[in-house]
Order: C-alpha cells, then sequence, then structure tokens
C-alpha cells in the first residue's frame, strides 16, 4: 500500500508543476504548441488532484509505518508545491488588480506628462492609462464614454490594447491565468475560455475562435495626449502598489536588463520594437529605428497609402491613411502640415472644410512578438 503514497505524491508535485510550467515563462514552456494540453490540465484539475490525493491518503499509514520522517517530509513537499504553484506563482496572484482606481485631470495629476500612456477616446470622454501602471496589472476594468472598456498590456510582448468586454452579449470580467507564446492570457469567468491578450482572442474553451471587439487606441507620452484631449482623466498610481509600479519606473525607456523585458537595439533582433500594422488581409512591421532617424515614413499597405509619424519626444507615434498617394507632410510641433491643411497626431483635421485622415489600427511591440502572431508579415 505504501507504493499508492509513494505514486500519489509524486503525482501530485510533477501536475502542479506541469499545470502552470505551460503558461508561466519558463525555459522552454513558451516555444513549444501547448495551449490544448495545458487547457487539459487545467480543465481537470480537481479530478486529477483528487486521484493523486486519494492514493496517498490510501497509502499513507503503510508509508507511515515503515518511515516516519520520510512519509512527513513527502507529504509537506507536496503541501508546499500545491501551496506555491496556486497561491505564489499563480499569475493573478502575482499581479494583481487595482485596489483604488482613480482618475484626475492634467492640473490634479500626479503622472509626469513624460511617462507614455494607452489613450482612449470615446464618446466625447478621453482616459488616459499610464504604461508604468498597467503594465504591472495586466488589465484595469473601466468605463469611457459609458462603454465598459478592459485595458490591457503585456510587457514580455510590448502590446498594449484596449477591448470591449463583451462575451455572448453580456459584459464579462476576467482573470489574468498565464501565458501562451508569451503573451498574457485572460480566463473569462462565465465559460472559462482562455483569451489571447495581443488580439482579444479565444485559444481554448467553449468559446475557442471568437474575439472581444476592440478598441481604437494610441500609444504617445501623457504630454502629447494632452494637447489633443486637454481635459483628459488620467489614472492615478494606486499606493498599494507603488513598490510594483517603482520596479517599472524604467521599462517603457527599454532601460530594463532582464531577459523577458529588454529592449534590443539591433534591426528584428527579437526584442527589437517595431511599429506593426495590420488590415483584414495583411500585416507589416517597420523598424523602429528606422522610424527614429526618417520620421515619417510612407508606404504602402496593400491598396492603402499610410505614413508612420514619430513625434519629436521619441515616444508618440501614430500610423495614418493617406488622403491620396501624392500627400506628403511637414511635422512641426506634433502638427502635421500639408499645402491643402493641418492634422493633429491623430489625424484630426485643424480645419473643418477638411475631411479628417483615418487613423488605424498600429501597435509598437516586441519583434518577436509581432512575428508570432502575424506570422505572413511584410518587414520594411
Amino acid at each position: 500500500m505504501k507504493k499508492f503514497f509513494y505514486l500519489g505524491a509524486l503525482g501530485l508535485i510533477l501536475f502542479e508543476i506541469a499545470d502552470i510550467y505551460f503558461i508561466m515563462p519558463m525555459p522552454g514552456s513558451q516555444q513549444m504548441e501547448s495551449i490544448g494540453l495545458a487547457y487539459f490540465l487545467y480543465k481537470w484539475r480537481w479530478a486529477i488532484r483528487a486521484v493523486f490525493g486519494g492514493l496517498m491518503i490510501a497509502g499513507f499509514p503503510a508509508a507511515f509505518k515503515g518511515s516516519k520522517i520520510f512519509s512527513l517530509l513527502l507529504v509537506a513537499a507536496a503541501g508546499a508545491v500545491v501551496y506555491n504553484a496556486n497561491f505564489v506563482m499563480a499569475a493573478d496572484a502575482m499581479f494583481r488588480q487595482p485596489e483604488n482606481l482613480r482618475f484626475a485631470v492634467g492640473a490634479e495629476s500626479a503622472v509626469d506628462t513624460g511617462r507614455l500612456v494607452l489613450g482612449v477616446e470615446y464618446g466625447g470622454e478621453a482616459k488616459a492609462y499610464p504604461i508604468q501602471f498597467i503594465g504591472y496589472h495586466h488589465q484595469v476594468f473601466d468605463t469611457v464614454g459609458g462603454k465598459p472598456v478592459i485595458v490591457t498590456y503585456c510587457t514580455v510582448c510590448r502590446t498594449g490594447r484596449v477591448f470591449e468586454p463583451v462575451v455572448n452579449g453580456k459584459t464579462e470580467t476576467f482573470r489574468l491565468v498565464g501565458m501562451d507564446h508569451f503573451n498574457a492570457m485572460f480566463e473569462d469567468k462565465t465559460t472559462k475560455s482562455w483569451w489571447r491578450q495581443v488580439n482579444g482572442e479565444a485559444i481554448a474553451g467553449k468559446l475557442t475562435g471568437a474575439a472581444l471587439p476592440e478598441m481604437p487606441s494610441s500609444q504617445m507620452a501623457l504630454g502629447r495626449w494632452l494637447r489633443m484631449y486637454p481635459a483628459t482623466r488620467i489614472m492615478q498610481p494606486d499606493p498599494a502598489f507603488a513598490a510594483e509600479y517603482d520596479s517599472l519606473a524604467n521599462y517603457e525607456a527599454g532601460r530594463r536588463k532582464g531577459v523577458l523585458t529588454r529592449r534590443d537595439t539591433v534591426p528584428w533582433a527579437e526584442k527589437a520594437w517595431v511599429v506593426g500594422v495590420a488590415t483584414d488581409r495583411e500585416a507589416k512591421a517597420y523598424d523602429w529605428v528606422a522610424l527614429e532617424k526618417e520620421r515619417i515614413i510612407y508606404d504602402r499597405l496593400g491598396s492603402l497609402p499610410i505614413a508612420l509619424v514619430l513625434a519629436g519626444d521619441n515616444k508618440s507615434f501614430t500610423v495614418l491613411q493617406r488622403a491620396g498617394e501624392d500627400q506628403r507632410f511637414t511635422l512641426q510641433n506634433d502638427t502635421l502640415f500639408t499645402p491643402d491643411g493641418s492634422y493633429n497626431l491623430v489625424g484630426k483635421s485643424h480645419d473643418p472644410a477638411i475631411p479628417d485622415l483615418k487613423k488605424l489600427t498600429a501597435s509598437q511591440e516586441y519583434w518577436h512578438s509581432w512575428r508570432t502572431f502575424h506570422p505572413a508579415t511584410a518587414k520594411y
């Protein structure tokens, strides 16, 4: 009978390790196509634990009789692994939601105007979410213009996205569950499906193949965003997470040294920054160093004439659909001038008689991330 105990203890330990291995950034885990196995282990976790736990209970008297110290040490080891896997190393235990979500207008804000933010405007309301904060939380639930939103960020991919948290026509809540191919994954409360942060797609569970509606957002320095939207309300730091925010103070500038969140300055290296632009049919990546040199890149994405524009702060960027192939800009003080008129960084015309330019969905992210989730991407 004592063999049952040893089999149960070893099986429980290995299961708990495997349960987190495939969805956390551990050696080799994020290079595998293992989401199916990871979700299977997660879905049946209580049944698996019951089997191994039952074996331990059935065999414990015989094991204890044979070796009291060793059997107790094995029980303690199994308990420690279970505790750490579920309460210490669990993604939502390491990265918690804000306890006090506060906003302030520019004059009352504690956030430096040089900080990068994800800016969102909808229904006449504008809000800004500092990457230093949402990079730790990974997701923040809020409303903009009366619409529920989930503002997300994955520091390992350098991807910021804003979605409507609507599943099957109803507002849903999510928790951070882990990652797949280095991208954060969220689990919805109702169906327990797993959703990728980078594109809002469900990749495991009942809703596999569904996608959350994405809302337009802009990554800019707060000062630039405030110039366009002076009444913006800015997310403020939650005092409960001051140490966590401090740990990300140099992230947005690319000065971290860790393997997962460093910056490679060599173009097209794994952790090099790119700007990715995609339509329903095509995707293209532009190296950040090239954008810094050219300031404005004119190109075509399929049939669309586009322009990538980098503001004078070397942080704020935009991608606009040009009014025509021949349209060119002069950039002065974050204003785009043409012979016919002028526009701000999000393509809003300063002359009501001249139509706005369409702002395209674009993101700054690590090259390994863009390449993984847009495998057919072209390179500029």
